[in-house]
């Protein structure tokens, strides 16, 4: 499960993006991946680990939906 989630630019400046990424790991865990910076530049990469899937969803869920308050909008989805 993924979403790409994009700024307008300001100004000269270029927009600014959000990847979130869904995914269990190799433990039987959930990673939940944002990677977020301006295009064209470098971008930081944090990641989240959850034991169970249900909790890793909200968190993917609230990280979305606080991105679309603050103006972003979806480039692309996949469930």
């Amino acid at each position: 499960m993924h979403v790409h989630l994009q700024q307008p630019a300001i100004g000269n400046e270029a927009p600014r993006f959000l990847r979130l990424s869904l995914q269990p790991d190799l433990l039987g865990s959930w990673e939940l991946l944002r990677e977020s910076g301006r295009a064209g530049a470098r971008s930081q990469l944090r990641r989240e680990l959850y034991l169970q899937e249900q909790e890793a969803r909200q968190a993917f869920e609230k990280a979305r939906d606080a991105e679309l308050h603050r103006g972003f909008s979806i480039i692309s989805s996949s469930a």
